[in-house]
């Protein structure tokens, strides 16, 4: 009889899983339970753009109340016909739910941060954590979306403070779907084309704002 070789607790699943070292106790628990790496560079980056996402959010929300308050206010963020955020927060699109679409941002934008605070300090959370901040980043994400085009071809004005929003809040779902995969060779090649999708996305926004207002970008050139 032979003695079985010593397991190294460390060592990857040999069926493309977490690590066994993923639970406190050494033993493999459900896909929800296990805890995800997430490295000191995607924390940092998690925890700046839920900063970013939440001060755009906050001075939108300062800008419609001065607006509220003072129908003649003339918000910051308005310089040109085009470049107006004064021109979409008037508009029924800027309230979806009966209240000022912002005020989601400011709620959604502060657990990213916290997120990103926690993943930084370097403590673990779960799949089941990344699974409902990566379904709460989709909802936004298409919600973004349906703004997009609202702001291009139906109020034909762009909100700086809002594109911001846009420009952060698909970094946020790439790095949330992330977490999801297993920490394979699969896993590394989703996480790679979700990066490369990025810049195509920014590449359709950009392309479509430049055709939509050309004849106003025309006439500074």
């Amino acid at each position: 009889m032979t003695a079985s070789p010593n397991v190294d607790p460390t060592a990857e699943d040999p069926a493309g899983g977490d690590d066994i070292s993923s639970r406190p106790d050494g033993r493999r628990g459900s896909w929800l339970t296990t805890l995800p790496d997430v490295g000191v560079a995607t924390s940092i980056t998690l925890f700046i753009t839920g900063i970013i996402g939440l001060v755009a959010s906050a001075t939108l929300t300062v800008e419609r109340f001065h607006l509220l308050t003072d129908p003649g206010y003339r918000p910051s963020c308005s310089i040109n016909p085009i470049i107006s955020c004064g021109s979409v927060m008037v508009k029924p699109q800027a309230a979806i739910f009966g209240f000022p679409n912002p005020l989601i941002g400011i709620a959604a934008f502060s657990v990213i941060v916290v997120t990103g605070v926690i993943a930084t300090a370097r403590i673990s959370l779960p799949r089941w954590y990344w699974l409902g901040q990566s379904i709460a980043t989709a909802a936004g994400f298409v919600m973004i979306n349906w703004l997009a085009f609202q702001s291009l071809y139906r109020i034909h004005a762009l909100c700086p403070y809002c594109m911001v929003v846009w420009t952060v809040t698909p970094i946020i779902l790439i790095i949330s779907i992330g977490r999801l995969v297993d920490d394979t060779r699969r896993g590394h090649e989703i996480r790679s084309w979700l990066w490369v999708l990025l810049p195509v996305w920014y590449a359709v926004v950009i392309v479509a704002i430049g055709a939509e207002f050309w004849d106003y970008w025309s006439t500074l050139i």
